[in-house]
This record gives C-alpha cells, structure tokens and sequence, in this order.
C-alpha cells in the first residue's frame, strides 16, 4: 500500500466510525401509568461493537408528560443501560413485568428471566433437552404474552433428533450417549433447512412457559410438516375454560413439483404459509402430567382440524384438536393480530407472490371475525379488507409493502390499525379502518423523509423519521381536529441527545441536498401492462456542486426489494466523501403496484439494466452530474446490475463495486438455496410448470445467457468484489468465477473475501471494511 492510499484509509477509518457510531432503534412500548397526563416510553437501541465483532443493545426510558393541549414533554432517563448477554426483551402487555431472554450458547441453557418493576422475579434455565435458543428475529420470531401475564408462548429451535453412537466395536444399539473417549457420536441423516441465516438452527417449534411454576411444555400436535412462527395468544373464550394460540405454520415440502425440500425464507415471501390455532399445552391431561393409556387418531373434523381421541388412566375420556388451519382458502397468511377487544383477527397475505413465484410481491390484508365462544371445530369466514393495487393513479395509494408489524398496531376505537408501509420510494405510516376498508397516509406527504412506527400510545404515534442526510429522529404523532375541519395529523419533533449524530457527521451532510426523481419509461415495449409503462424513481442525494462532483449509481437487491429515502450509514458515508448518490427503484421494484412489479419477470438483464441507464440519462440531461466521473455499487441483485452494467455499458462507468453479486446463474442454479427464484427472474412466472433440480441445457443455456458473465469481455471498470464466505443465496463461487474470468482477460479486480459472513455482509468489522475499502477504491478512481 502506498503513502498516498494508507492516508485515505486513515482518514476515512475516522470518518466511518462517526457514522458507525449513530444508534439504531429497534423497538419501543408506550405504557401507561397511573395518571391521565403521563405515560412512559421504552426503548430498545442498538450499536455496533467494533472491537468485540458484535451490537451492543441498550434500554432507554422516556417519561411523556402532556404540558397542554397543544405541547408534550419527553423527560429522559440521564443514561442508557447497557443489556450485556440479552438476545431480546419483551415487556408484558400492562408494561408491569419484562421478559429478558438470554439465548445460550451451544450447549449452555437458555435463560428466560421475569423482571417485576423493582428485581428480577423468576429465572428459568431451560435445558438445551427441552428447546434450544429462542428465534429472536426474522420470520420465525415470536414471543407473546398472554392477557393475564401467566403465561408466555414462544419460538424456539426443537432440540436435534437423536444420532447413532459408535464404539470400538461398531454401532451401539441402545442408541447415543453421553460421549467419551471409547465412543463417538455419529451423524445421521441429513435434514433439510431454510436457507441463509438458518443453516445452523434447529427446526422451529412452539413453546409455553408457566411463569408461576417455570415449567416448559412444547405444543402438542402440530404437524412435522410445518415450520412454525409469529406466535400470539387468541382472546380468552366467553367461558374462560379454554386457551388457544394462534401461530404461522410454513410448509416444508415446498420444492419443485412439491418435493420434500425447505427453499430459503429469508427476503422470500413466497412460500406458502397458514394461520393455525391449537390448544394451550397447560390445558388437558399433559397439563397435570396425567397419565395416558390409550391413544386413538380420527382422521380430521370440520376446517382441516385433525382430532386425537385419549383415555386416561382413571378412566376418563378426552378429545383434543390437534391442529386447525384458519385461512385454508388462500396460500399466504402472516402477521396475526387480535384487536384489542377480541372481535378481529386480521393478518396480511403475500398471495400474488406465492401464485406468481416473484419472491416478493404486493400485499393484502384479511380479517376473520372471531367468536366469543369459538371451538377448533368451527370454520370461520376469511374476508378481505385491502385488495393488492395492480395500476395505482398518479401518486394515490399504491398498496401494501409491510416488511413487520407492531405487537400492538391498534387505536382505541379497536377498528383502525396503522402499518409501516412502503409508499414509492418512500416509507410512509397509514392507518387502515379494518371495517370499511378505508386506508390513509397519516405521515406528511409533501417529504422526501421516509417514517417508521415504533408503538401507539393511546390514539398517538411513536415514530421515527430520517432522510439519506437527515439520521433518525423520534416524532410524535397527535390527531388534531380544528372545528369544522377533518381530522389532521401533526408531528411534534422528540429531542433526544442519544439519537443525534455527532457535530461532524451533520456538518458533512448539511452540503447535500435530497430530491426524489419520476423516471419516464424509455420506449416501453407493447406487452407491458400499463403499470409496467408508469415511471419509475430514483432518490437523488445532490452535494453542494453536484454537477462537478462525482456520482454514485446504487442498486438495490432483489430485484424484489426497495430503497427508501431513509437514513443508511453506508450511504451517508459515501455522501460525505462529496459523492452525488442516484439510489435507482427500476421497475420491479416494491411500492408501484403489481404490474410494474411483475413486468420484470423474465426480462432481468435487460429491463432492469435499461432502467438504469434511463435514469443516468436522465441526471445526465438535466446537467445535474458530470458523466464522465460515475462509478457504481450494488448488492446481490445489484451485484448482479452492477457487473452487468460496467459490461453492456463499459464506457458509461469509471469503476465498480459489487457485494455478493448474481453473476452466472447457470452457475448458481445448483447451488443457491433459492434455485425457484433463477427460473422465475430468467424465464418468467410461467416458469414454475417446469422448474426443476436438474435444469434443462435449452434453461442453462438461457441463464448464461442472462448473466453478466456474458458480457464480461467489454469490461473496463475496475471491480472491488465483496463476498461472504458463509453466503447461501448467492455462494462465493458465483462472484470468484466472475472476478477470476474478468482478470484472466487482463481487467482489474480486487477481491474482499470474509469467512463468516452471510449474503448481506452485515457482521460489524466486515460491514465497516466492506464501506471503507468501498470509499477508498472510489475515491482511488474518481480523483
């Protein structure tokens, strides 16, 4: 490394850590408290950990006090307390107790610790025999506490099934044991698992502690089948003898022609999934241990429910429903919530994405009216609330991109609730009336700042707002109602010291400015629905000489996914370097309506790759940029634009960057934990009739074909490639072949490779050489 390069390293070493440095928050509770004028606000931060490679998480209260009618105070705890060991906190519905879940490491005991309001109440170390760590995140994540706070259900890795042990003299029949130095425990058969990031989990099953005593049942009754999610606790029957939970049950025998295979879940909404109730595990002849001398299987009653016929030793006959599926009638339902009298069930579905294959689509939202004295036996109607918009007008309501929903998403009135929603290129909140259907931006429209809810306290929003130059900032949102006038949304800015960058990072961004561009589509084809002919967008980061200074192209992944107009260190970083950034949202992209989002299908590396260039023109056009000085990054998807683009397009580009990119998918196809999603963006949606695990030579021929390892041989750029060791979405063989071919053709490649990172490269040392070395090869060739 030369002086020169060792000082940009040096230099940008210090400015990435002011951006590393913001905190991020994760979650927050509104509780109420004895008086009528004060509530309380927690909480949960994180930050990254440089030196010890992981987050540090913090708790942070808030006590908001109402000064009049027009002004509200936040009145902050002086410190944050550090959770040292916590995995995730989960306060209790009357905010009067706190779950602490302390996941154990690998053969050490899960530690579930009932916090009361003053000392920790009751710890329970639950052996690694009974479940092991807690699915803290992601879609599997659930942990739910029931209305009288007795009882607590959860999801958790079921322990590993039983594996031969071996001895000097062969296999030992009576089965494993303990190991030791004449014995060795053996493998035994391979299961199949859920892809990136669940590899190394055990499958998901369900879970019910006994607060008072401490013990742990597991749910009886739920189908091998079945990867289990999003716990909660159905409202308690009009005669208060029988306790049900509802959970997300996924179907594990989701392969091609419905083989026996787990397709990876992460980022893919489209497998298929159900709502499922079953009864409380404390309740029943387990429930008190008695004991069962017979046991009988029916085949199933009403709505799918499977029903077991036990006699107990004393005689006693008892019937028990197995298992019942809600939403039969559709193949995608997730996110369910009761409302708060009980009445409702609503959940969102990902339908279209399940029946078209796009691994991410537009959403709807269902309700199931829930009876006071429901049974397992009795059907209940599913009804749709929010329909998918296929061609939403100019800039009206273009459906729902819900990636999460709040544990309590509900106003008083028991019938409106509120979702985070993307909204275009923005992240909006609206409120959605379950009963008339009626949906409604609640957060300003006239902004380019993207809004996040974190809780409701009362008829209130707690939220956060950020912009690529703006990093977050607690709001407040109130309704107000000036006499003769609709209702109105108005947004009080909380100060918080803990959240506000430092006075370097502010000074940076305030030399930039953000606007959000409508792209025309450049001559659109003739089948294209007329959702796949409405403009798309690109946020347009601009610092104070835009047309002077260099520009950044940056692509999201997917394609399926989105870029908002919220805050990104990794962005702002660039930004602050004095780069312009065009964040491009290419046709496919969520927030458009569902034709646009399924006029990419079939058309990747030329419809996305036009978009792109379109989008440049257009910056390039309006005198916004110099085009002599634009470089461009991207991840996955975007990897897989980015390569593409510096090869069909090689003197439009200065140089590159690519993390985990898709560079040959006739390469990935046998691979890839998600091999449905290479058919279905090279072939079309029709591609299902004929997906297969051996793939035809006409297929393989099409996705080299598709593949910007086909047009390697125009590559000019210089190419920073970044890859994750443990990536099995798009494995590092894809981006080695890709980065070996372009420097065996004379080009120039430097390659960043970290052992033990997944697809997104979101370690915390990893995540910060990633962007640095980013910073310091663009700045290299941008000079």
């Amino acid at each position: 490394m030369d002086a020169v390069t060792s000082e940009e390293y040096a230099s940008q070493t210090e400015l990435l850590k002011e951006f590393t440095n913001v905190p991020s928050i994760d979650n927050a509770w509104v509780f109420k408290t004895n008086s009528e004028d004060i509530s309380t606000a927690m909480f949960s931060i994180s930050q990254p950990n440089l030196l010890a490679n992981s987050k540090r998480k913090y708790i942070m209260y808030s006590h908001i006090t109402r000064a009049d009618a027009n002004s509200l105070d936040f009145q902050w705890s002086p410190f944050p307390i550090e959770m040292t060991g916590v995995s995730v906190i989960v306060p209790s519905p009357s905010g009067s107790k706190l779950l602490v879940v302390r996941n154990g490491e690998k053969g050490s005991p899960t530690k579930l610790e009932i916090v009361d309001q003053s000392h920790v109440d009751k710890e329970i170390h639950v052996k690694q025999s009974i479940h092991g760590p807690l699915y803290t995140e992601e879609w599997f994540h659930g942990i739910s506490w029931n209305q009288e706070e007795t009882l607590i259900a959860y999801i958790a890795e079921a322990p590993p099934q039983p594996k031969p042990a071996f001895v000097a003299s062969g296999y030992r029949k009576e089965g494993s044991s303990e190991k030791d130095c004449n014995s060795w425990e053996g493998q035994g058969d391979w299961e199949e698992d859920w892809g990136e990031t669940y590899s190394k989990k055990g499958r998901p099953s369900l879970f019910v502690l006994n607060i008072s005593s401490g013990q742990v049942l597991a749910a009886e009754g739920i189908a091998r089948s079945l990867s289990v999610g999003q716990v909660v606790w159905a409202p308690p029957s009009s005669s208060g003898c029988q306790k049900y939970l509802v959970f997300v049950g996924w179907l594990e025998h989701n392969g091609f022609r419905n083989t026996a295979r787990k397709l990876g879940i992460k980022y893919c909404s489209n497998r298929p999934c159900a709502l499922y109730a079953i009864r409380c595990p404390f309740e029943g002849p387990d429930a008190d241990n008695t004991p069962i001398s017979i046991g009988l299987v029916a085949s199933s009653g009403t709505n799918g429910c499977n029903i077991l016929f036990l006699c107990t030793s004393d005689g006693k006959s008892y019937s028990a429903v197995m298992g019942c599926n809600l939403t039969a009638s559709i193949s995608s339902a997730f996110f369910p919530r009761f409302s708060r009298d009980g009445k409702l069930l609503v959940f969102l579905s990902s339908k279209h994405a399940v029946d078209s294959g796009a691994h991410n689509a537009t959403d709807s939202l269902y309700k199931i009216n829930w009876p006071s004295d429901w049974k397992m036996d009795k059907q209940l109607d599913v009804t749709e609330v929010v329909p998918i918009v296929m061609c939403p007008e100019d800039d009206c309501f273009p459906g729902i991109y819900c990636s999460y929903m709040l544990s309590n998403p509900w106003f008083s009135d028991g019938c409106t609730m509120i979702l985070t929603s993307a909204w275009r290129s923005t992240e909006v909140i609206i409120s959605i009336d379950v009963l008339s259907g009626k949906v409604t931006r609640i957060t300003p429209e006239d902004s380019y700042y993207s809004w996040s809810a974190l809780a409701i306290g009362g008829d209130n929003v707690l939220a956060v707002s950020s912009s690529p130059i703006d990093p977050p900032h607690i709001r407040y949102g109130r309704q107000m109602t000036p006499e003769g006038q609709a209702h109105r949304w108005t947004w009080d800015e909380v100060s918080s010291q803990w959240t506000t960058a430092s006075n370097k990072v502010k000074s940076l961004l305030s030399h930039h400015s953000v606007s959000i561009l409508k792209i025309p589509v450049d001559n659109p084809s003739d089948d294209l629905s007329d959702g796949g002919k409405l403009p798309f967008e690109a946020i347009f980061v601009s610092s104070k000489d835009s047309s002077h200074s260099p520009t950044v192209v940056i692509l999201h992944g997917g394609p399926h996914s989105l870029s908002v107009s919220s805050y990104s260190k990794s962005s702002s970083f660039l930004a602050s370097l004095g780069f312009n950034l065009l964040i491009v949202n290419y046709r496919g992209t969520l927030g458009f309506g569902e034709e646009a989002l399924q006029s990419l299908p079939g058309k990747v590396g030329s419809q996305d790759v036009q978009d792109c260039l379109t989008a440049l023109d257009y910056v390039i056009k309006e005198e916004l940029i110099d085009a002599s000085r634009v470089a461009v990054v991207g991840i996955s998807h975007g990897g897989f634009l980015t390569t593409h683009l510096i090869g069909q397009a090689p003197d439009r580009f200065v140089v590159a960057a690519a993390r985990n990119p898709v560079c040959n998918l006739a390469l990935m196809i046998g691979i890839t934990d998600i091999p449905d999603w290479c058919y279905t963006v090279a072939c079309g949606t029709e591609a299902k009739q004929y997906a297969s695990e051996s793939p035809s030579p006409d297929c393989l021929r099409l996705f080299y074909q598709k593949s910007p390892i086909a047009h390697i041989s125009k590559v000019k750029a210089p190419l920073l490639m970044l890859l994750g060791g443990a990536d099995l979405r798009v494995p590092v063989s894809n981006g080695l072949q890709y980065a070996r071919a372009l420097r065996e053709s004379g080009g120039e490649v430097k390659i960043m490779f970290f052992p033990e990172d997944i697809h997104e490269i979101n370690i915390p040392r990893s995540e910060f050489e990633s962007f640095l070395n980013i910073g310091v090869w663009f700045k290299k060739h941008l000079k």
